[in-house]
């Protein structure tokens, strides 16, 4: 089974421009998470795919793997599926392109649950260490059922506590998807659903639809950079490991 790792980047961000070039400790954003996917021990190949000759040049300067795709991509996930119309492989990683301390152990993880011949679509939870995050809108949570499927995806605290429950586990959703080649290409195609557009959350298009979303519980948290602030903060933890 062939595993590919793949990292949309896009050169246009509202709240950080050209996020995927902006520099963390010497390193563009983009060439981090890149470096820590090519650590996974589980992923025949890693691909930047990016919608810029400005990202793929650069890139290409540091040795990352590019390939372009279109500009009218509306999301990483279309990005990902265009990889996937020109390459052959079974299995796809949708890698964020702006998690740079995203932890090879969970991608490695993710690839893992498609040894299963039953799962379409895999991702990552982790436990909420933090109490103010259960409110906070920009960390997604997931509850999954016994078998380690999503049951939901939201921005609100989910689940919530009309009663206390003891031992009760949060998880926060890590933004790391696979997915089977067919499969990505179906729910590429298919329309934007009701609760995708309400919560602005993609995979819940395949709850909609009836498919299912296998979880992997990982102990690595991971953190997404969307702001200047955001990004201090990563270059912060950067030098603390050092």
């Amino acid at each position: 089974m062939k595993i590919v790792g793949v990292i949309p980047a896009r050169l246009k961000s509202t709240r950080l421009p050209e996020k995927p070039l902006q520099i963390l400790q010497g390193k563009y954003l983009v060439q981090r998470v890149y470096e820590q996917a090519k650590k996974a021990h589980h992923l025949d190949d890693v691909i930047i795919a990016c919608d810029h000759e400005k990202i793929a040049s650069a890139c290409r300067q540091t040795g990352a793997k590019v390939i372009l795709t279109s500009p009218d991509c509306s999301s990483g996930t279309d990005r990902v599926a265009e990889i996937a119309r020109k390459i052959k492989a079974d299995v796809f990683l949708n890698i964020q392109g702006d998690e740079p301390l995203i932890d090879p152990r969970t991608i490695d993880q993710v690839a893992l649950l498609f040894r299963d011949s039953a799962v379409l679509m895999g991702t990552a939870v982790v436990p909420l260490k933090q109490k103010q995050d259960i409110t906070d809108p920009s960390v997604v949570k997931a509850v999954l059922d016994k078998k380690g499927n999503v049951l939901y995806f939201s921005r609100s605290p989910l689940p919530y506590q009309r009663n206390q429950v003891k031992n009760l586990i949060f998880y926060k959703h890590l933004g790391l998807y696979g997915f089977r080649r067919e499969f990505l290409l179906n729910f590429a195609a298919l329309p934007q659903t009701m609760l995708e557009k309400a919560e602005s959350l993609e995979q819940l298009r395949a709850l909609e639809n009836g498919f299912k979303i296998r979880a992997v519980i990982t102990k690595h948290d991971s953190i997404g950079v969307d702001t200047a602030k955001d990004l201090k903060k990563v270059c912060a933890i950067i030098r603390r490991m050092r």
